[in-house]
């Protein structure tokens, strides 16, 4: 059977392979400082010299959103392996453990839920500092309760299994059956989240930096370059709506790429 082919997930991964790019070598993208201004070039409106246009300081933002994707990347890939790290211990131990244990883990997995993921972010981030890498670790606390239960969900269905009960009547142990039976054939679920919250980290990262959580300028942070130009979108708009769109554009790749790994997942 011939394989459909899909434009806008091509689409997709060309747009992430280019951000990825900027992030490992944005020197061949820009030829331009991302720190470096000119004032008698201030908002300049975007041409083919500054495809972005300049700023108020008149820095390329071209420039500035290339050397950002690191920043915001690395912050993202860091939010990202904290909750599935996490995340997968947590609903792994309430799973297989079952009783009074799953249920009091589950219990505070629940509150976390009940808090918005934003809101739960900001306080640890003002309990941790304000930094690029605090956000980080903030946005990923604040994923832990949904990779915990996505992980907890599919333990309880695999420790039911003919293949788990054998393994027991072998002479296994508890500890050989988890890791050798219960955690590789649960894992796929939680695979497919983590692909899913790529996109959800971005915009979390980006959100928090644009609210001034993240690195304080000059750091060429996505959200911060948004918030630096929302001042002056009724005169200047692209110094805000270029980086602003270039943050979508990458966020919508990111979820149509793990939509299609959770498609692939679920058959």
């Amino acid at each position: 059977m011939t394989a459909t082919v899909r434009p806008t997930l091509i689409v997709s991964w060309f747009v992430v392979l280019v951000v990825i790019g900027w992030a490992v070598l944005p020197q061949l993208f820009t030829s331009y400082d991302p720190y470096a201004g000119d004032t008698t070039a201030s908002f300049s409106p975007p041409s083919a010299e500054h495809w972005f246009g300049t700023d108020r300081l008149g820095r390329d933002l071209f420039a500035r959103s290339v050397y950002g994707a690191h920043t915001t990347l690395t912050a993202t890939l860091l939010a990202v392996v904290v909750a599935f790290a996490i995340g997968t211990a947590v609903g792994l131990v309430a799973g297989f453990t079952g009783g009074a244990t799953d249920t009091v883990i589950m219990r505070f997995v629940d509150v976390f839920l009940a808090i918005p993921s934003l809101l739960l972010a900001m306080v640890v981030v003002s309990v941790l500092g304000y930094s690029t890498n605090n956000i980080a670790l903030a946005v990923g606390i604040s994923s832990i309760a949904s990779f915990a239960r996505v992980m907890r969900s599919q333990v309880l269905k695999v420790v039911t299994q003919d293949y788990v009960r054998a393994a027991y009547g072998l002479g296994a142990g508890r500890l050989g059956v988890m890791l050798r039976h219960v955690v590789p054939n649960s894992l796929s679920p939680v695979v497919a989240l983590a692909a899913l919250e790529v996109g959800t980290a971005v915009l979390a990262v980006a959100s928090l930096g644009f609210l001034g959580y993240g690195a304080p300028p000059p750091e060429p942070e996505w959200g911060l370059l948004v918030a630096e130009g929302r001042d002056y979108v009724a005169v200047h708009p692209w110094a805000s709506i270029l980086p602003g769109l270039a943050l979508a554009t990458v966020v919508v790749a990111t979820h149509r790429i793990s939509t299609s790994f959770r498609k692939e997942h679920s058959r």
